[in-house]
Parts: structure tokens; C-alpha cells; sequence
């Protein structure tokens, strides 16, 4: 239902966000996507469908959607973020290099050092919003990642450049969108390869399911992905892929208030007493503001850090005196959480009043009153 195939003027994306890539159903004219639990197919089915692990319905209907959201060959839906993270390192030849952002997600951050420890590749962690750095660190690299926001300092890489200086590098380029989303960014419009989202955050929107999906440029990446998927078991539940489906249908409207509300609050934290830093491109100081006004299309997106003038044991203090934030990890819900990053191994290295808030979809003024008597409770604000 994307529009353009027969020369009609293509559908928004708030549109097609709804009805995906066309959400029909089989036969009965539901108009909810369907629930296909079947782990086997009757083999004179017209889909050609035949295991669990290798097919279902359910799955066909979401890649579809992201397909065609992020404007790609099609896509491949995993288990989690992370076995989509596996897959797609899973294609970088022995021995090669692999070029990532110092703030990417933890989990990919991990994972790459796991994987150089293992003999399996080289890993270069640097600043891609360098782009000398970027150009230099690219020579005989296989694969470059980026993200659309860095994790969790919100920092801005150009993606039209990154994706010049894989192309000259000979390097795919992969992009993890899940901060952004289609909505705000498609990367391969912009020279990606790959794109990567945990739809565990934005797509789903619910904090109700783990899942991961890769949208792919061309048909070999897709079909290398996708084998990759059957034969390590990596495939995503039915019921978490239905439940991605319903997410999807309301992201365009939860996103326009979550980032409306991110942009509020940050304004109104930036300069607070106690609050020695925010980091949120919607702010003019931001490094990469101008880029990520083009980047993003206006909208910044509804991620917030903060550094607090306060010591370990007092920002988790803060954190736990919120009383509509929730103090726990993963982001992209409905629901507000914060959480003290550097409490994690893998994010120690931060300032230890770092604080990374997800803006959810409640009254922004109640947001707001929450974190200042959280930062009263500490003393912060007198």
C-alpha cells in the first residue's frame, strides 16, 4: 500500500506507518494484521512456506512494513537487536577491519570487542563525527557503523559522508536507526547498505516484546541475512512480530509527542542549577545541530542526556526520587525512564552524573515538575 508502483503519487509516511506495506490479511478481511502461531505449512501453500524457523506470515507482514519505511530491498526480522547486530557482523570476512562509533550501543560496542578478542576481526572505535578521523580509519576497512544518535551522547554523524567514505573505501556501510527511526531518518535513502533496529524500542513502543530487524539495499545482503537467520536459529517469535506490527501503526503519532516533549524539556533543563550539561541536537549549542535540523527533517528525536553535578551514589539517588519517570533501562516506550548509564561496566567511562532519559508520552509539564523535585530531593535546587 505504499503508493508509486503504478505511477501514483506516493503515501506518507504517517500513512504508510498504519498500513504498511499493504496489511492484508488471508482471505478473511481482518482488518488487524494477523497472528499466524503455526510452526509448520502445508507444503501446496502459495507462499511456499514450509518451517517455523525459515517462514511465517506474521514476520512477512512487519519486514515488509519496515522495508518499505526505510526504503529498502526488503528486510529480516530476528529474535532481538542483538541477533540482528550478529547477523550483519556475521558478514564481515575473517581477518577484515570494522570501524565503529565510540558511543554506539553497548551491546554492538561488546560484542565487536568480544569478536576481536576472539581473532575473528579488527575493531577501530573512534569519533564519527570526525570526519578526518573517519577518512583515515576507513582505509581497508570491510564495514563501517554508524548511528543515527550516538548511545548515549546523542552525538550526530553526517550519514551522506559516511556513506562517500565507505563507498571509496571499498566498505558496507551500516547504520543503526532505532534512536531516529524511518520516521525521522532513512539512512540508506542517504548511501547505507544496512540498517539496523532494535524494535524493541521505538517500532514496538510498549516495552512488551524483544525484537530485531535489519532492512537490507540489495537482494544479496537480504538473502545472506535471511540464511543467516535459519541457520542459527535467530528467528523472532510470532507473537513479538504481531505485537511490532500494532507498535508500528501509532509510531508516527507517539514519536511527534515524544520528540515535541523532548525538545520542551530540554530547553528547560539547559542552564538548571545542578545540571552542568544536555545533550540533545534540538539545542543550538549542540555540536552537530545544523546537521541533524537536515539530518532529521526538523525534529530531533526524544532521547535527552544530562550531566548532573553529582556524584554516583547521588544521581542514582535522583533517579529513584522521580515519581512518573521509571528508573530502569531501554528506551522508546510509552512511559518516561531515566537511568544512570555509567552504572553499567560497559558505559563506566562516562561521567558518573551522566543520566540518559527517554521521553515518553505523558503531559511534558508533569515531565518536567517530576525531574525538579527528584533534583530538589537531592539538593540541586534550591
Amino acid at each position: 500500500m505504499s503508493g508509486g508502483s503504478s505511477g501514483e503519487p506516493r503515501l506518507g509516511i504517517a500513512t504508510r506507518v498504519v498500513h504498511g506495506a499493504g496489511f492484508e490479511d488471508l482471505g478473511s478481511g481482518a482488518v488487524v494484521p494477523p497472528l499466524v502461531v503455526s510452526a509448520t505449512f502445508d507444503h501446496s501453500n502459495p507462499g511456499r512456506m514450509v518451517y517455523g524457523r525459515e517462514h511465517n506470515p506474521t514476520w512477512t507482514l512487519l519486514e515488509r512494513a519496515i522495508a518499505d519505511l526505510e526504503d529498502g530491498h526488503g528486510a529480516v526480522a530476528f529474535g532481538s537487536g542483538m541477533a540482528g547486530v550478529a547477523a550483519v557482523l556475521a558478514l564481515v570476512p575473517k581477518g577484515a577491519k570494522v570501524v565503529a562509533a565510540r558511543d554506539s550501543y553497548t551491546g554492538t560496542r561488546e560484542l565487536l570487542l568480544q569478536m576481536e578478542s576472539a581473532g575473528r576481526f579488527e575493531v577501530d572505535l573512534i569519533d564519527t563525527t570526525d570526519q578526518d578521523a573517519l577518512g583515515r580509519a576507513a582505509a581497508g576497512a570491510a564495514m563501517i557503523w554508524l548511528e543515527t544518535l550516538g548511545n548515549p551522547l546523542l552525538s550526530v554523524p553526517d550519514l551522506a559522508r559516511g556513506a562517500l567514505v565507505s563507498r571509496q573505501a571499498g566498505a558496507l556501510l551500516v547504520v543503526d536507526n532505532t534512536f531516529a527511526t524511518p520516521i525521522l531518518c532513512r539512512p540508506l535513502t542517504l548511501g547505507a547498505d544496512l540498517v539496523v533496529h532494535s524494535a524493541s524500542k521505538y517500532i514496538g513502543g510498549h516495552d512488551d516484546l524483544i525484537l530485531g530487524v535489519v532492512a537490507a539495499r540489495d537482494g544479496d545482503l537480504l538473502r545472506r541475512l535471511t540464511d543467516h537467520r535459519t541457520s542459527h536459529g535467530a528467528c523472532p517469535g510470532q507473537l513479538e512480530a504481531w505485537l511490532a506490527l500494532r507498535g508500528l501503526r501509532t509510531l508516527d503519532v507517539r514519536l511527534a509527542r515524544q520528540t515535541a516533549s523532548a525538545q520542551f524539556l530540554a530547553a528547560a533543563l539547559a542552564g538548571a542549577p545542578g545540571v552542568l550539561r544536555v545533550h540533545y541536537p534540538g539545542l543550538s549549542e549542540h555540536p552537530q545541530h545544523g546537521l541533524a535540523q537536515s539530518q532529521f527533517q526538523g525534529r530531533f528525536g526524544a532521547m535527552i542526556s544530562i550531566e548532573l553535578d553529582l556524584a554516583a551514589e547521588l544521581a542514582e539517588r535522583f533517579c529513584a526520587a522521580t515519581r512518573i519517570w521509571t528508573n530502569a533501562t531501554s528506551l522508546g516506550s510509552v512511559e518516561s525512564l531515566l537511568e544512570r548509564r555509567a552504572r553499567w561496566p560497559g558505559d563506566a567511562h562516562l561521567p558518573a552524573g551522566l543520566v540518559r532519559l527517554s521521553v515518553g508520552v505523558e503531559d511534558p509539564d508533569d515531565l518536567l515538575s517530576d525531574l525538579r523535585q527528584a533534583l530538589v530531593s537531592v539538593g540541586l535546587v534550591v
